[in-house]
């Protein structure tokens, strides 16, 4: 596997990337992993690694480089409640139009890179980044598969609600949902699937039961084996499916 770690140039500085994908056999599809609340750390660059590892031509930007922050440190030590605080404040800091001129920077790269499949790509987000992840779709022809694992903000009264982005894309959409989220409570689940419904998109929005939201990181605590499997194997089939 190659490793790299960049300094992506954006309109607003440049983020800190790293970037994975198989040694031979290239050029391969993208996928945009765009990161959770909690930052870059070691546990999302093994999950870059593994999706890199089927054959996908991974990057995962950090999308705190306007506050000049990368890493937070851990969330469960004696700074947890400082560092909780500080961490919603870099999250609220962030917006839509902030994140796809970002993307629209990280894709202008990818398209420069032997390795790197020209217009094929798939995004996935994590808790924050979900609405990121849907969104690509809408501002991006070439992302032809979207995913968001238990996002939060999937159904607002604002324009990019990712509610209402199913009517601006042809991509394929996946949306895992945990049945115990207090930042994407069930209540959000019938509004959303009605809207993708209703705008003809091919979306899939799966609950997964029993489980809390994060369950899909292997350091957290809330982390259930079983369903963060599920997620992977819904991951690896929508991309097959549409990134080939």
């Amino acid at each position: 596997m190659i490793e790299r770690q960049m300094d992506i140039p954006t309109r607003d500085g440049a983020t800190t990337t790293f970037i994975t994908h198989p040694e031979r056999e290239g050029p391969y599809p993208v996928i945009l992993f765009y990161m959770d609340a909690p930052a870059i750390r070691e546990e999302l660059r093994d999950m870059a690694r593994r999706l890199a590892a089927v054959g996908y031509y991974v990057m995962l930007p950090n999308l705190y480089y306007r506050s000049g922050v990368m890493e937070l440190g851990s969330l469960t030590g004696p700074d947890a409640e400082a560092l909780r605080a500080r961490m919603f404040g870099y999250m609220n800091s962030l917006s839509v139009p902030l994140i796809m001129a970002d993307t629209e920077a990280l894709l202008g790269f990818a398209d420069a890179d032997p390795a790197a499949k020209a217009g094929v790509v798939g995004t996935v987000g994590y808790c924050m980044s979900g609405q990121y992840a849907i969104n690509a779709a809408a501002h991006f022809p070439g992302v032809a598969a979207a995913a968001s694992i238990y996002g939060v903000r999937l159904v607002t009264d604002q324009p990019d609600s990712p509610h209402l982005v199913g009517s601006k894309t042809t991509a394929e959409l996946y949306i895992a949902c945990a049945e115990v989220d207090h930042w994407a409570p069930l209540e959000m689940l019938p509004p959303l699937r009605q809207a993708l419904a209703d705008a003809g998109a091919t979306a899939e929005v799966e609950l997964y039961p029993g489980v809390e939201h994060g369950f899909a990181f292997p350091q957290r605590a809330v982390y259930d084996r079983d369903a963060a499997e599920r997620h992977w194997e819904r991951l690896f089939a929508l991309y097959r499916r549409r990134l080939g």
